[in-house]
């Protein structure tokens, strides 16, 4: 199960789910092309708009609205990278659609152990390892159902969402810093 998949292939496997979905993000940057003009728009200190955005939230609204979990951990600098802002600016908009994204400072990441990659698990039992190439690229995943791989992903998940915060004790914690 090696072969790279992307576009609808990639997106099928989030409409085929059964009952959780989870991210691990450790990146700085991520190189979509869908969010290239809107990147471009934030850093401008623009009005990113959400057109771009829509398919990603009503599919996330869809399978949340049938119970499923749809979650995720990123990891954050202090200071977030410009683009890692611009995640914390399109986050209200997942968390609306239903999907739950937390924070985790990138030291105690380091101190967890988690993996230098990002992955997707879905329901605890296949791996979609994310790859990227020239300038942080989005090519597509990988899909591994190894029962090995897979327990230690569930167990850096476990460990990255105890110790994760929620969006607002992010926020609430950036501006007591602030203050």
């Amino acid at each position: 199960m090696s072969d790279l998949i992307s576009g609808e292939a990639f997106l099928d496997l989030f409409r085929r789910f059964e009952h959780t979905a989870y991210r691990l993000e450790v990146r700085r940057a991520y190189g979509i092309p869908e969010e290239d003009e809107s990147y471009q728009r934030f850093l401008q200190g623009l009005d990113p708009g959400l057109d771009w955005f829509e398919p990603w939230l009503a599919l996330i609204r869809e399978q949340t609205s049938t119970g499923k979990r749809i979650e995720r951990v990123r990891v954050i600098d202090d200071p977030p990278s410009d683009y890692l802002r611009y995640e914390l600016w399109g986050t209200p908009h997942n968390l609306k659609a239903g999907e739950d994204i937390r924070y985790l400072a990138r030291n105690q990441a380091v101190d967890l152990q988690l993996p230098d990659h990002d992955y997707w698990l879905f329901d605890s039992s296949l791996l979609a390892y994310l790859k990227f190439g020239e300038q942080d690229r989005f090519l597509g995943v990988t899909l591994s159902a190894d029962p090995a791989a897979v327990v230690a992903h569930v167990r850096w998940r476990d460990a990255a969402w105890h110790h994760a915060q929620t969006f607002a004790e992010y926020n609430a914690k950036q501006a007591i810093r602030k203050a």
